[in-house]
């Protein structure tokens, strides 16, 4: 007769899961015989194998417990608070410390049972420890990426050997090279961090860097697909040699320390491709903060059909755009995409007939044929004095940076009525505001009503990754609904869904999509890239009384309604209909 292994007696969190039929007894009995065999905690081999799903472990153990369970990826990580730590006891325990309250320190646990995790922590830092409950993968997936960024920032510090650089350093001047060549070398691992940041933020596909000094600990972060993330922490002691290196590259003032200050950095790739930052320093609490924004013209699509435009928006903006004259307007927070939004245009424009000139601040994007103006106030060169010299030189199409001031706003407009193509942009949250906006600059009605023949506004939304998208189900039976992978019908159309696709997404004729929050090797967080959502807003008849009689936003807004215009809003869950973006993407950025 064979014999057989001792049963070991299932208690605590194995029972829990047993008895609530998340396992069979005898599966739950080799996974814990395994774990303990491995040396790993039970939750974490559980999960790691698959045997059980990590909400359903979560739920279990926090009922089992009596533990409150904690949603992670909601809670904003205190920076400092995670500094108490060593990070490879946070490894060894899978352990994240979240809170402090005085002398007492909460820490994220996927086992709340783990006393060693909360021993070892209590007497690292000398603390008081308790357990918060969060979801295993969660905490997993946060975890590497904190060790990630560490990892990133030790490696820039201390990889003297590996030279970052195809061809030199970016642009600076010599005589801005301060100390011996003894001072220069303690500088090294300064110099080694900056230029990494700056080529991975590109490899990345990274709009802005941020490099922000703090009270107890410095960190860098870049915006990618439009939301900012931590990618690496220097040490503290070295915020002001950091700054005053990216000072040096942008030839800024490196003994002003008290007043902002804005430069430009030009990074050699290699010998027929550069990239330009734009630098921008502010003086903070504890040191200058130092923002830079990438000029990459090349990354830049200036293909209509790749700008995510509705068949009716690009036939609109199309139309716009073969007036003789008129202004085109584009409106939208900073980094919405405005200035690829005009470029496109300009582009289908340039022909070897037509002159076109821009002023902008800066140039972003460099366009052969395009006669382009560096704006700079402290040598003069205004809008202003650009438009006026522009009318002076026989132009076409003008384009302008942005409209800042009744000055600027009147040249423009006058140009845009006596024969010239004017485009530009403002800062307003749709096209309706944009004319009242216009209005409260102080320009007559009736000229804006006669020189604007399109608005647009848009915003740019992430796009879902195409290989770990995952499908949702629209249900009318409320017992089915799951958040986010099954919706009821009620829920969107509350959102705003027209009654259409509603019903074309519960016959498939449709299909929408939630992003995987584990993300895959193509993306990051279930995006990838990012789409356009566009509200285009033709001037017609009716609007342009409308104009002239000083009706406020709303009016207009519900002028552009009965015309069958589309608003942001409405143009954004067009496109989660369509499957290219998530609803709680268009939630975020329009703001509803």
């Amino acid at each position: 007769m064979a014999t057989t292994s001792p049963k070991i007696t299932l208690g605590g969190l194995a029972r829990r899961l047993v008895l609530d039929a998340l396992l069979d007894e005898a599966t739950a009995q080799d996974a814990f015989q395994k774990a303990r065999a491995k040396n790993k905690a039970f939750v974490s081999y559980i999960v790691a194998e698959k045997l059980v799903d990590s909400k359903d472990v979560a739920h279990a153990a926090s009922q089992e417990f009596g533990v409150p369970l904690v949603d992670i990826d909601s809670v904003e990580l205190d920076q400092e608070v995670l500094g108490l730590v060593d990070l490879g006891l946070l490894k060894k325990h899978n352990a994240l410390p979240l809170f402090k309250r005085g002398k007492r320190l909460s820490v994220a646990l996927s086992d709340p049972t783990n006393f060693q995790a909360l021993d070892d922590i209590k007497f690292h830092v000398n603390m008081t420890t308790e357990a918060i409950l969060v979801d295993e993968n969660q905490l997993v997936k946060i975890l590497e990426k904190i060790v990630e960024a560490q990892e990133s920032s030790e490696q820039a510090f201390e990889d003297e050997g590996d030279d970052l650089f195809d061809e030199d350093e970016p642009e600076g001047r010599e005589e801005d090279r301060a100390g011996d060549k003894a001072e220069e070398a303690n500088e090294a691992p300064v110099v080694k961090f900056v230029r990494k940041m700056l080529l991975d933020a590109i490899k990345m596909g990274a709009s802005d860097l941020h490099f922000e000094p703090y009270e107890k600990f410095y960190r860098v972060r870049y915006r990618v697909d439009g939301v900012l993330r931590q990618v690496a922490r220097a040490p503290l002691n070295l915020a002001g040699k950091i700054a005053a290196r990216i000072k040096v590259l942008s030839r800024l003032d490196v003994s002003e320390r008290r007043v902002p200050q804005d430069g430009r950095i030009k990074l050699k790739l290699s010998k027929t491709k550069s990239i330009d930052f734009r630098v921008s320093t502010c003086p903070t609490l504890f040191g200058e903060k130092t923002v830079m924004r990438i000029l990459n013209s090349d990354a830049a699509s200036l293909n209509i059909e790749q700008l995510g435009y509705e068949p009716e928006q690009k036939r609109l903006y199309i139309e716009a755009l073969s007036n003789p004259y008129g202004m085109i307007l584009v409106t939208g927070p900073t980094g919405s995409g405005k200035t690829v939004s005009l470029y496109t245009g300009i582009n289908l424009l340039n022909k070897e007939g037509v002159n076109i000139s821009t002023a902008e601040d800066p140039v972003e994007i460099n366009l052969p044929g395009i006669n382009q103006v560096q704006i700079d106030e402290r040598t003069g060169m205004s809008f202003e004095k650009a438009l006026k010299a522009f009318l002076r030189q026989d132009p076409d199409i003008i384009l302008v940076g942005e409209i800042r001031d009744i000055t600027t706003g009147g040249i423009a407009i006058k140009a845009a009525s006596t024969g010239h193509m004017v485009m530009s942009t403002l800062h307003t949250n749709d096209a309706p505001q944009t004319l009242t906006r216009m209005i409260d600059m102080g320009i007559a009605p009736f000229a804006i009503a006669t020189a604007v023949n399109l608005i647009m506004a848009q915003r740019l939304a992430r796009r879902l990754c195409k290989t770990c998208k995952q499908p949702v189900t629209v249900t009318e039976d409320i017992t089915q609904v799951k958040p986010p992978l099954v919706l009821h019908k009620d829920a969107l159309l509350a959102e705003g869904f027209k009654e259409a696709w509603v019903k074309d997404l519960m016959t498939g004729e449709r299909t929408m999509y939630a992003p995987n929050p584990e993300g895959c090797d193509a993306c990051s967080s279930g995006y990838k890239g990012r789409v356009g959502i566009y509200q285009v807003m033709p001037i017609s008849e009716a609007m342009k009384r409308l104009i002239m009689e000083g009706k406020n936003a709303m009016v207009l807004a519900d002028q552009a309604k009965k015309e069958g215009i589309p608003d942001l809003r409405e143009s954004g869950l067009k496109k989660v209909a369509d499957g290219m973006t998530s609803l709680e993407e268009v939630n975020r950025v329009t703001q509803e």
